[in-house]
Formats: structure tokens, C-alpha cells, sequence
């Protein structure tokens, strides 16, 4: 029975509704920005932390725990006179929701979940205040029958022993002597290290002192419990607290082993009558800061209007593009759903979610630079910012810090790393997201900007992007190519260190081809004459060593045993190397088609593309690391959603417009909101990886919303299918579409100027431009040159 659905995209509010909670897995949210995060599912499970998922952590989560998504940040509700309880989410009492309804909305860095059960009413709204330490979840609770009640609510937070997430886990003969617990001015403090100084200045000093505070505004803090043991009982658990149960909380002090927050609130309600109040949970002591941000939501009309500035904030960050298309489902995606997908991937990188759940940390270097395509049309200045951080991450031989802290990065005086531990495709991601900066904005002076290595020196970002180049030039093997050092893009491959990978191979023709063309803009003819010089006997190389006779080439070992050849036992053909030669320009005309037709009848599927085919079941883990997953996932043949861009890309560069779309829909998430049991996780956000045929499990994806999917999956959406692609010099607009489109419009804008696009497609072709109106002045090609834009700009396509 393929028709399972939990829920549904409500565009015009900009959310995602779950109307039935008993969701396959859990289906999460985030709140807050990069200094307070949150992460909440569906069922108030989650957790929060300060600047770090690792190392700020002050809520206790348990992934891959069972139940699922436990604990939270939990309101629970009793009945005094019947004694019935229920949470105020479906989960953790979990009433039978034959007599429990519920409904969450998802919006942007915000979450309501609404509950109704015995006559009684709850809407609780969860967000961050901007640009504050704290958050905030807004109760309103309604008596929807014609007598009086009396209800008791009680929280429950689970606190840490200590914030780094790995001491708290695991050290417990030190994390469960170190908290303690108080109760000051109607407000829970917790507190570890309580003795030791704060040390705010040096984040990553574990064990020093530090508070966090739980309080109500607008009620009044009846009683409270601060010991886990007393609040939930021996041999109980989320679902049955002792406390609940019996009705009153104890007034416990933790001192060591586990804290919990938990205050009481009592609430009389006449019959239809609603009354409001909000919990203020953050960083701080309780009698410092904790005061002062419960003043600062002490009623309605101040909660009503931070939360007003969060939703405008973020509905302004998704503003600077949007489309109407025959799609719906995609234009859910496009409109609000992979923005701010890429938005969230943006700010934590690949630090902070149920499966991501504290052992990285900091900014994966690769990850990074290719996260800012998403978000660079709306938020250019903190990536102009974070670019910066990143470029300084780069050392002077020209090769990258696999991870850039930033909270603890000195340009210039880190230390470089071993030579063996350089990645080969870290560096050349600055050749995508650096010129599509300086494009989206017009900042060309950007390129003569100078910042510092990572270790010593300094040079312009232009000295920085060459040195890249130089770094892999540098570092070649036996066939001419570049070596895949510690890892290219897939960890899997056992390359050894002076193995070469195609892949990067073709990274590095791209950049060549980006440096020429930078070259030329800045007019700086040595440069451009040396980078075509190069690029003209490297492209012999590419010829010469990569073709396999219908498909190119994977990898070299250092032995020089082919990767993704048909000499290969295993592992014959790879997406990533079809892809890239087609995308870096080197692929052309007969090799372009053969390549990218391997790939539609060995690698496609309904739900994706696979890494490559066949599996891996007998090559040794020496040779290739991919056998460590069972078939069909991941690495070994599975559906890489990162990857699937690039396809995408790659098929609307020859004009196959139809291809391009189904490959787009078969990742697309909003695609499988009717067969969410398939999927299992979020159909509004993308994820890293799908079972592929060859899992028992086909369709099933991982991974939520941290990937690199999400960046490339709107990246080549709107460049490319959409085709609306900022130049130095202005806007072009070169769609490749589905040929039953008839009509699309879409608003951009670009460069401080409205654009308000409408594409006609009379003919029923997939790519091609006929002709462009720009404000009743037809232009000579499809590019809008930036001297003829106005403010406000009115522009017809017609295609065929």
C-alpha cells in the first residue's frame, strides 16, 4: 500500500503540517542561529547547546535510542481531579490517538505543536528569540468544555554533567560528581563546575564553571524538582514520571549524579476560557541572566512580537528568489523548503542533528565551500564572512585544514597538517563557491582582496585560488593526474596516498578553466596565458588517461589497479566521474552522450542515481573501503544524494531537459510525501544517502538535513533547470526544462534589483532561447548585461 501520508507542505505559511504524529522516524526542526541552536522532532524530543553540538551541549539526548527521540523538552499536563496525564506533545505519555490529536508545524527556526485531548486544548510554540542566548516555548491552553478545570503542568529537561557531549556519555565517574542543581527567584539554575571559574573566552576549556536556567513568564512557579531520580522514579520512565503521577513535585536539589528541570504550574480554567504563559530556557545563571530574559517575555504582547521578528527574519532570507511552475511539489521545495535547508547546512555545517549528534565538530572544510551555493543569493554578506574564514583555513603550500573552528581559528598561526593528511578535493571547492560569490554580487574586487594563510604568509584571494591549483599539480602520479592523497570526495577509495583520482582530475580542469576566465575579467594576461598553456596539455592527460571506451574512469591505485573501469572486478562504473567531465568542460560531443547514457542504464533508479555499480561484496578492504557497508548504501553502490546535482547539471549542459527533471524528481524530497513510509525520514528536507536496488530497503533515505545535497540540489535547480545564473557582467537566463512546461515564471532578485521573469514555452522544447524582452527591449542574447537593469525589471523568455 504505497499511499502513506502524514502530513503536508502549507506554502502560504511557509510550514510543513504533520497532522499524524506516529511519523516513521522522527521528523525534526531547528531553532535558534550559530551561537543557540535547538533541534526539535515532531514530538518535542531534541536538544539544545551553545555554539557547539559537541562541545556546548547542556541538554541530554540519546540518538538511536528507544522510544525514539528521547527526551526533550517535555510538557506535561494533569488533570487534578481525575488524575489523568498526557505531554502536551503526543510523545513521551503517548495517548492512544483514537481520543489524542495533534498537530505539528514546522515553519522557519520555529515549531508549534498543537494537542487536544479530554476537553482540553494546548498550543505550545517553540523558537529563539533573535539574535538571544535563550529560547522560549510559549504555552496557550484552552478549556474546551462546559465545566471548570484544574490542571497542573510540570516541564522536564534532562541536563547534562558536563557540556562536552563525550565526557557527559562516557566519563561518568567525573560528569556525575560535577553538577549542581538550585533554585533561585522562581528559577531553576543548573550548574556545572559550579566552583571553578567561567572561562567564556576559551569555549573549549571543558571543565570550567557554567549555568543554565529554566523559568516561567507569566505564571507563577508553584513547586519544582531538579534530581532525575525523584522527578521520573525508580524503574520508569518518560511516559509515567512518579511525580506526574502522583500529582506534586518534591523540591529535590541535584547535587551530582543527574539534574533535570522541572517546574510546576497550576492553571484553573472556566468553561471555553484560554490563558497563556511561557517557559525561558538558556544560558546563564538563573539569578542574572535567567531574571532577565524571563522579565523579557513576562506577557503576551512581548512573546507575540520576538516571535514576529524570528518569522520575519527568516521568511526575509527566503525572499530573494521564488517560482511558480506546473510542480507544486517543487515549488514547495524551491520556494521555502531547500533554502532554508541549505540556510540550516549553512550555519552547523555537519555538527548538530539526531545522527550528527556531537562527534564532529567545527566546519568540514570540503562540506563547507560547496554548502555556500545554496545560500549565497541570501545571505551574501556572512558569506562573504565565512568565505573569508575558510580561505584562511588554506595553508600556504596551497592545500586546507580539513576542519576550521570558528570559535578557535588563528590565520597564521595554526599548525599545518601532515603531509599525509591533506585531502586532494578540499582545496578546489574554492573554485565553485568563490566565483559565484563575486558573480552573485558584483564584488570583483574580491579577487585582489589579501588574506592570510592558515599557517604563514598572506596573498590575494586570486595568489590564494592559484596556489590551490599549484597544490594539486604538484601532487601528481605515475598517469599525470592529480593524487588522491589522504581522501578525494569519497572516503571509500583506497587510493593510496600516490593513487590519482579522476574525480579531482576533472576538479582540477574546472578550476583551470574558472582561473582562466578570472583571468581574464581582472585582465591579467601573464596569468591567463600561463593557466591556458597548462590546461592545454593537461586536457591531453585527461584524454589520454581517463576514457574507458563508453564511460571514464574512476581512480588509479598507487599499483595502478583501475577503480570504475570495465577491467574492474567490482565497482565498474562511477557517477561522480561521468558527471565532472562533463560539468568541467573536458567532456564534449560523442564521449559527453556515451558517459551520461552509462549512467542512465547502470546507475538510475526511481529513487536516485547510484555511486556507482556494481557493489562491492569480494574486493579486499584494503583496496576499497565500501565493503564495510552492506550493498546498496552509502559508499558501496547506494544513492549519495550529494551527488545527485551534479547529474542534474550535467544533463541540462546537453540539453536533455526531460532527463535533467526525472533525475531532479527522484531525490527531490516534496516527491515522496505520499510514500512517506518508502522514504521513512522528512519529505521537506534533503538527506545523504537512499538504499539503493541493490538494498533490500530501496528508497529508504538517512541522514537528514545536513548534506551537501541540499546546497547542489538547489544550486542546479535554479541555475541550471531554471537556468537563471548570475555572470560578472550580468543575469543570464538559459532554462532547461520538461518540454510539457509550457509556462514558469520566477522572481529573482539580483544586485539590489527585482526581477520578475516569465518563461514561455509555446513549443514544447527543452532548452533553447528564441528571444528575451527586458522592460519592452528585446536583447540581443540570454544574457542581461547589468548596464540595462533597472530597479524594478519585467522580463519575458520565449523558448524554441
Amino acid at each position: 500500500n504505497l499511499s502513506m501520508q502524514y502530513g503536508y507542505f502549507d506554502d502560504q505559511n511557509r510550514e510543513y503540517v504533520i497532522t499524524n504524529p506516529a511519523t516513521p522516524a522522527s521528523w525534526t526542526n531547528y531553532l535558534g542561529d550559530t551561537k543557540y541552536g535547538a533541534i526539535i522532532t515532531n514530538n518535542a524530543g531534541g536538544y539544545s547547546f551553545y555554539q557547539s553540538a559537541a562541545q556546548g551541549r547542556f541538554m541530554r539526548f540519546r540518538p538511536n535510542a528507544i522510544p525514539m527521540d528521547q527526551p526533550g523538552r517535555y510538557i506535561y499536563v494533569r488533570d487534578m481531579e481525575s488524575k489523568d496525564y498526557w505531554s502536551a506533545s503526543w510523545q513521551p505519555v503517548g495517548k492512544d490517538l483514537s481520543v489524542y490529536k495533534s498537530e505539528c508545524r514546522h515553519g522557519t527556526a520555529y515549531t508549534s505543536i498543537t494537542s487536544e485531548y479530554s476537553g482540553i486544548k494546548t498550543e505550545t510554540l517553540f523558537f529563539v528569540p533573535l539574535g538571544k542566548d535563550y529560547e522560549c516555548w510559549k504555552v496557550k491552553v484552552t478549556n474546551t468544555e462546559n465545566k471548570k478545570r484544574k490542571l497542573r503542568f510540570f516541564t522536564y529537561v534532562e541536563y547534562v554533567g558536563n557540556w562536552m557531549m563525550l565526557d557527559d556519555f562516557f566519563n561518568l565517574q567525573y560528569s556525575q560528581y560535577i553538577i549542581k542543581m538550585d533554585f533561585k527567584d522562581g528559577i531553576i539554575d543548573h550548574g556545572t563546575n559550579v566552583f571553578m571559574p567561567p572561562m567564556p573566552e576559551k569555549f573549549e576549556e571543558k571543565d570550567q564553571g557554567r549555568h543554565t536556567f529554566l523559568g516561567v513568564a507569566g505564571a507563577k512557579v508553584t513547586a519544582y524538582d531538579t534530581d532525575r531520580q525523584k522527578f521520573i522514579g525508580l524503574y520508569r520512565s518518560y511516559n509515567n514520571p512518579a511525580v506526574v503521577e502522583k500529582g506534586e513535585c518534591t523540591g529535590s536539589l541535584a547535587t551530582a549524579d543527574n539534574g533535570c528541570g522541572t517546574v510546576q504550574v497550576d492553571v484553573e480554567l472556566n468553561p471555553g476560557e484560554s490563558k497563556e504563559f511561557a517557559y525561558v530556557m538558556g544560558i546563564g545563571r538563573a539569578e542574572v541572566e535567567g531574571k532577565k530574559a524571563v522579565s523579557s517575555l513576562d506577557s503576551s504582547e512581548k512573546v507575540n512580537r520576538e516571535f514576529e521578528q524570528v518569522r520575519t527574519y527568516w521568511h526575509s532570507k527566503l525572499g530573494s528568489m521564488s517560482v511558480k511552475t506546473p510542480d507544486p511539489e517543487f515549488n514547495s521545495m524551491m520556494n521555502v523548503w531547500n533554502p532554508y535547508n541549505s540556510l540550516i547546512t549553512f550555519a552547523w555545517s555537519r555538527a548538530a542533528s539526531l545522527v550528527y549528534s556531537g562527534a564532529r565538530d567545527g566546519l568540514g572544510y570540503r562540506d563547507t565551500a560547496q554548502d555556500f551555493l545554496g545560500v549565497i543569493h541570501n545571505i551574501p554578506e556572512m558569506v562573504k564572512e565565512r568565505m573569508e574564514l575558510l580561505i584562511t583555513g588554506q595553508v600556504s603550500n596551497g592545500g586546507a585544514m580539513p576542519v576550521v573552528k570558528p570559535y578557535a581559528h588563528t590565520p597564521g598561526k595554526e599548525k599545518a597538517p601532515a603531509e599525509d593528511k591533506y585531502r586532494s578535493d578540499d582545496c578546489l571547492w574554492l573554485f565553485n563557491c568563490i566565483p559565484a560569490f563575486v558573480k552573485e554580487t558584483g564584488d570583483i574586487d574580491f579577487y585582489n582582496k589579501v588574506l592570510p594563510y592558515a599557517d604563514q604568509g598572506e596573498d590575494t584571494v586570486l595568489g590564494h585560488l592559484k596556489k590551490a591549483i599549484q597544490f594539486n599539480m604538484e601532487r601528481r602520479g605515475a598517469h599525470g593526474l592529480p593524487c588522491g592523497l589522504a581522501a578525494d570526495w569519497n572516503d571509500c577509495l583506497q587510493l593510496g596516498y600516490k593513487g590519482e583520482s579522476v574525480f579531482v582530475a576533472f576538479q582540477l580542469r574546472y578550476a583551470f578553466a574558472t582561473y582562466i576566465d578570472i583571468c581574464e575579467l581582472l585582465g591579467n594576461k601573464k596569468e591567463k596565458e600561463w593557466a591556458e598553456k597548462q590546461l592545454k596539455e593537461y586536457d591531453k592527460v585527461l584524454d589520454e588517461q581517463t576514457w574507458d571506451g563508453d564511460w571514464y574512469i574512476r581512480a588509479y591505485r598507487h599499483d595502478g589497479l583501475k577503480f570504475g573501469s570495465k577491467e574492474s572486478m567490482e565497482g565498474q562504473v562511477f557517477l561522480n566521474a561521468q558527471t565532472w567531465a562533463v560539468f568541467s568542460g573536458h567532456a564534449r560531443g560523442e564521449k559527453a552522450k556515451k558517459a551520461m547514457k552509462t549512467v542512465e542504464e547502470r546507475l538510475a533508479s526511481k529513487y536516485g542515481l547510484a555511486l556507482n555499480d556494481t557493489p562491492f561484496e569480494k574486493m579486499d578492504f584494503s583496496v576499497v573501503k565500501a565493503t564495510l557497508y552492506n550493498k546498496g548504501m552509502k559508499e558501496n553502490a547506494g544513492i549519495f544524494c550529494h551527488t545527485q546535482g551534479w547529474a542534474v547539471i550535467a544533463e541540462t549542459l546537453l540539453g536533455n531537459g526531460e532527463q535533467a527533471y526525472r533525475y531532479y524528481r527522484a531525490f527531490m524530497p516534496a516527491a515522496y510525501n505520499t510514500i512517506a513510509e518508502v522514504r521513512e525520514i522528512e519529505p521537506y528536507v534533503y538527506c545523504q544517502s537512499t538504499h539503493s536496488p541493490s538494498s533490500p530497503r530501496f528508497g529508504a533515505s538517512r541522514l537528514p538535513w545536513l548534506s551537501g545535497a541540499a546546497a547542489w540540489a538547489y544550486y542546479s535547480t535554479a541555475s541550471y533547470i531554471m537556468g537563471i545564473r548570475p555572470e560578472y557582467n550580468g543575469l543570464t537566463i538559459d532554462p532547461c526544462i520538461p518540454s510539457d512546461w509550457k509556462e514558469f515564471s520566477v522572481y529573482r532578485k539580483f544586485r539590489g534589483k527585482d526581477f520578475n521573469i516569465t518563461v514561455e514555452n509555446p513549443r514544447g522544447v527543452q532548452k533553447g532561447v528564441s528571444k528575451i524582452v527586458l522592460n519592452g527591449e528585446e536583447i540581443k542574447n540570454n544574457l542581461i548585461p547589468a548596464g540595462m537593469m533597472k530597479d524594478s525589471n519585467k522580463v519575458t523568455v520565449v523558448m524554441g
